[in-house]
């Protein structure tokens, strides 16, 4: 049985991908143009209101109503605090985060050049199953932060700051979002403002994986003040190919910093890969047979995206340009039709209705 990425991409109002391992859907995902995720933007925001009652920070950034940020989501670079106290408080982190022997997963946070002048997987900037934001690690800093300062002794009203979405808006609640950034990459996810060096995600769990991705990171020279997370699809990778995605990243980082300083809050810094970038960059593992990309202007960023994130995979990037729309021909339209129906039914002959409340 052949395992295949199937995107439709044919139509500009919606794009679709199922990731199909011979008859059976194994992923699906689809994205439209009237309702783009935020989640994993960046953006140069202003606070509109400082809440103690809430320990938070309502926060102007171009979406549709003002995000939501909790105190424990600011990182201390932002602290209308005197700079000694600031380096005391970040020495404090550091040393805090060095006893924890293994890394957890962070959304990173700008370094201090925002500030100044004007987040294991899956933030997806990063996809869920291989974010290690570990809840005891932000309950040690919402409790260490806490003992020190309150909210409204450290942040003003109209303060510029580089934030990130987190979860998106929902019913009538802004976006959650965060000052620690992170860049996912294909097999890393880069934090500019996390000070730890670099780290591994917990899913590798082979001692051999470990320390041979724990040697590659640290020959990447990471800079100070910047950590690096190598993802589970990096669990296999060779140096070279880590080292290339991680470079990847830096020159994001790289424009994201050159971006912001040439910008008036609010302002969208960074824009998330769209669907079918996403897609190549989380699905795709070298099982994959081909990737057929139904849409001239999906085929080409497809290919394009996979000479620059895997080149020798390019050649598995197909067009698909029959009469028969893609996922009919692979009789997918049934599939994701079951997908939504209240019915779910078991192997064993039984069945669930499963109805929203």
């Amino acid at each position: 049985m052949s395992k295949n990425m199937l995107i439709d991409a044919a139509h500009a109002e919606e794009t679709r991908v199922v990731v199909v391992d011979g008859t059976r859907v194994e992923e699906f995902d689809f994205e439209s143009a009237n309702r783009k995720q935020l989640r994993g933007n960046i953006y140069l925001a202003k606070v509109t209101r400082v809440e103690p009652s809430l320990q938070a920070a309502f926060i102007e950034y171009g979406g549709n109503r003002h995000g939501f940020l909790a105190f424990n989501e600011i990182h201390p670079d932002y602290y209308q605090i005197p700079v000694a106290d600031r380096e005391a408080l970040m020495r404090e982190e550091a040393e805090e985060e060095d006893d924890h022997h293994e890394p957890k997963a962070r959304r990173g946070a700008p370094s201090s050049e925002p500030s100044e002048d004007g987040d294991d997987e899956e933030h997806e900037a990063v996809s869920e199953d291989d974010d290690d934001v570990m809840e005891e690690e932000v309950a040690r800093r919402r409790r260490r932060l806490m003992r020190k300062y309150k909210i409204q002794e450290v942040i003003r009203r109209r303060q510029i700051m580089l934030v990130q979405v987190v979860k998106e808006e929902r019913g009538n609640k802004g976006a959650a979002l965060t000052t620690y950034l992170s860049l996912a990459g294909r097999y890393g996810v880069l934090m500019p403002n996390t000070a730890r060096g670099g780290g591994i995600s917990r899913k590798i769990e082979t001692a051999t994986d470990r320390r041979r991705l724990k040697g590659i990171v640290q020959s990447l020279d990471v800079p100070q003040g910047m950590g690096l997370i190598v993802r589970t699809a990096g669990a296999k990778r060779t140096k070279a190919e880590i080292k290339r995605d991680y470079e990847y990243l830096s020159r994001a980082w790289s424009n994201i910093r050159d971006t912001t300083l040439h910008s008036i809050a609010p302002a969208l810094i960074y824009e998330e890969e769209d669907l079918v970038k996403r897609a190549i960059r989380d699905l795709y593992d070298k099982d994959i047979d081909g990737i057929w990309v139904e849409g001239e202007g999906g085929y080409r960023e497809a290919r394009d995206f996979m000479r620059m994130l895997m080149p020798s995979q390019a050649k598995k990037v197909l067009p698909y340009r029959d009469p028969t729309p893609l996922f009919v021909a692979h009789k997918i339209e049934d599939h994701l039709s079951q997908i939504y129906s209240p019915i779910a039914p078991l192997r064993s002959g039984g069945y669930l209705v499963i109805n929203q409340t």
